[in-house]
Order: structure tokens, then sequence, then C-alpha cells
């Protein structure tokens, strides 16, 4: 069973509520496309994800969808970085349809983000958040990432980031701390 599968279905083999976390493919951004448009002031075009998508294929990065009756609501991705220390993943964009936020969509993606990261290898995630986007902070503390930093003007040359990173994700530690979020 994939790590992945792992927390995303249930005993079963059936998915949680009406949620299952897939693979993104070219298909799914006829769909991803409005939900990034809504969620980030200056989206990526969909050359952008095209090419990231490319990129899946030779394994530096993931990107999931969240579909729900085979309409994507969710989608979130990760970059993969090579470091001597221990690789590391880096979450380029998570976004959930706003009709359907505060569902839980969000966390099933951070858990199948979290399970690519491990099982590629990482020792660490990173992210960029708006300052502003409380939400999104007390979602990446749920899963253990911390303030490192300040990126000025990150957004838009308005708007700070602020650089949050997680350690220690292939420990048994971190993953007591997936299995008790997926509960």
């Amino acid at each position: 069973m994939s790590v992945i599968s792992r927390f995303i279905t249930r005993a079963d083999g059936s998915a949680p509520d009406d949620v299952t976390i897939e693979p993104m493919r070219r298909k799914h951004l006829r769909a991803v496309m409005p939900i990034e448009q809504g969620a980030y002031p200056k989206s990526w075009s969909r050359s952008v994800f095209e090419s990231e998508l490319d990129q899946v294929k030779d394994g530096s990065r993931c990107y999931l969808v969240g579909c729900s009756d085979r309409s994507v609501v969710g989608y979130g991705g990760l970059w993969f970085v090579a470091d001597p220390d221990g690789d590391q993943a880096h979450i380029t964009n998570i976004a959930v349809d706003p009709d359907r936020r505060r569902e839980g969509i969000a966390t099933r993606l951070m858990l199948a983000l979290a399970d690519a990261a491990i099982a590629h290898g990482c020792v660490a995630w990173t992210l960029e958040v708006r300052a502003s986007s409380e939400g999104a902070h007390e979602l990446y503390r749920r899963f253990g990432f911390a303030p490192a930093g300040i990126r000025k003007r990150y957004y838009e040359n308005t708007e700070d980031a602020i650089v949050m990173w997680c350690h220690d994700i292939h420990t048994p530690a971190y993953a007591e701390r997936l299995r008790a979020i997926a509960r």
C-alpha cells in the first residue's frame, strides 16, 4: 500500500467522505485554473502548470488533485530538492475550491504531499505563506512547520511571506504526527 493511500483511505479501502486524492494530469487543468485564479492574485498560468507536470516524469515534482464526483475541488504540489544533508521538499502551492473550504480537503492534500516527500526520501520540507493567511498558518503548524524567516514584499511586491520549515519528516515521531492528523 502506498503511503498516500495509507493516509487517505479507510480500512475498507474507501475514500473518506467524498474526496479522493490522485495525481494531477493535464486533463485536470481546466478545473484547476479557476481555483488557482481565485486563490492567488498573481496566479500561475496554464503553461506553468503544464511545464510543472512535464517535470513530474523525471521525479523532481509531485502534483496532486482532490476530486469529488469527478470534479477537482483542490490541488497541491511539491518540488524535490537534492541536498547533501538530506533531500528536501518545497510546497509550491495548495488551494481548495472556495465552496469546499473547511472540509479537510487541504489537510488530506497535505497528508498526501507529506507521504510523497517521505517516499522520495526527503528529511525536511518548506514553504512560503502569506503573512496574512492565518488559516494556512494554522494548517501548516498542525503539520509541524515553524516560522524560519520572512521574505519582504514577496507577494506582488506588497505582502511579506513567512518562510516555514518542518524537519525530521523521515522519523517515526513524524509518522505518528501524520497518523494523528489523519485520525
